[in-house]
């Protein structure tokens, strides 16, 4: 018997080192193209729904709150969308902006509120302020599933004829109100972009 044999790595043994060398770089090519995707590039994501009516849905209200949300409610005038959820840090920090749009009134803003317990949902808003002029609260997911989230926060701007105009995923900045969202609003209030849903 050769003295060296035992020295060789037995095939099972082979395979587990390299499958140990091979799931860390995987790994850390899955979380350098999750980074990348984060922090660069238009958070306006492609979305099937880009230019389509908003689904048919009809959500009921939050707890505290008199009025739920339907798909009638977008129709006939510009607005814009919120998916947001009590447990979504990002949405507490974009918050204060919502308000601060509601506070111009130059669009309607709506809320989804997104797999939320009830009672969390109506705390949150009670101590943060409430920005919407209606809420719906979807609380299995369901009808965030119809809109294409891809979780929260997402943001929309409606068309008044009730067709997705634009989708940012993501938390909302000044920066993209005054850039992004304030200028489409405005092109699509003026007369020649309004029409009715057919």
């Amino acid at each position: 018997m050769n003295e060296l044999e035992p020295l060789a790595l037995p095939e099972p043994r082979r395979r587990k080192i390299s499958a140990l060398t091979i799931v860390p770089i995987i790994a850390f090519a899955l979380m350098g193209l999750f980074g990348w995707g984060l922090f660069t590039g238009d958070d306006a994501l492609p979305s099937v729904m880009l230019d389509k009516p908003v689904p048919q849905f009809t959500l009921p209200a939050v707890l505290g709150r008199a009025e739920g949300l339907t798909t009638q409610d977008l129709l006939g005038q510009v607005s814009v969308v919120n998916v947001f959820a009590s447990w979504c840090v990002p949405c507490r920090a974009e918050h204060p902006i919502f308000m601060e749009l509601s506070a111009t009134s130059v669009v309607p803003l709506f809320g989804i509120n997104y797999k939320d317990p009830p009672e969390q949902a109506r705390a949150w808003l009670d101590e943060l302020g409430d920005p919407y002029v209606r809420i719906g609260a979807d609380r299995n997911g369901r009808v965030g599933v119809d809109w294409g989230v891809y979780g929260v926060p997402e943001t929309y701007v409606i068309a008044a004829n009730g067709t997705i105009a634009y989708r940012h995923v993501g938390p909302i900045t000044r920066e993209i109100v005054q850039e992004k969202l304030l200028p489409l609003i405005r092109e699509l209030q003026q007369p020649a972009s309004k029409g009715a849903l057919k």
